[in-house]
């Protein structure tokens, strides 16, 4: 019941990770440009702010359900290499920690005031693909043998 639970937090909190960023990426960065300079900077701002107060929630959730997850695997996880379901896990993990890292970049260039709306956009575009990709891998660790 405990790795249910788990799965289901772990893949709530991808989706709402994973739609945020889309909507951001491919709705809401092209939608903006109809808008004038001041209502652009305040819509950003006030959605930057709300963002932020749910995502970091969302990431905590969805990077600790993973850990557990991974602690679930760890018999796998001891030789990776050895198995499909290993390999794959292993890219798995390697591109959720990239994310992680895209998010600490982003909280270090927002608080040393270097964040730039090409920068954003790059690493929005950055973790969208790579999230795609974990998706993809979540899938194949299952369907996939060799």
């Amino acid at each position: 019941m405990l790795y249910l639970l788990l799965k289901f937090a772990h893949l709530t909190a991808a989706a709402f990770f994973i739609g945020g960023v889309f909507f951001e990426v491919m709705i809401l960065s092209r939608a903006v440009r109809s808008l004038e300079a001041g209502p652009r900077e305040q819509l950003s701002r006030a959605l930057g702010q709300r963002a932020r107060r749910v995502m970091h929630w969302v990431i905590l959730v969805l990077f600790a359900a993973g850990l557990a997850l991974a602690w679930h695997y760890r018999a796998v996880l001891q030789d990776p290499f050895s198995s499909s379901f290993g390999t794959l896990l292993v890219l798995k993990i390697c591109l959720a920690l990239s994310i992680l890292g895209h998010f600490l970049l982003v909280v270090v260039l927002m608080r040393s005031g270097r964040m730039t709306p090409a920068r954003s956009r790059l690493i929005h575009l950055s973790v969208l693909v790579q999230m795609l990709g974990i998706l993809f891998l979540a899938k194949a660790m299952f369907l996939l043998n060799w």
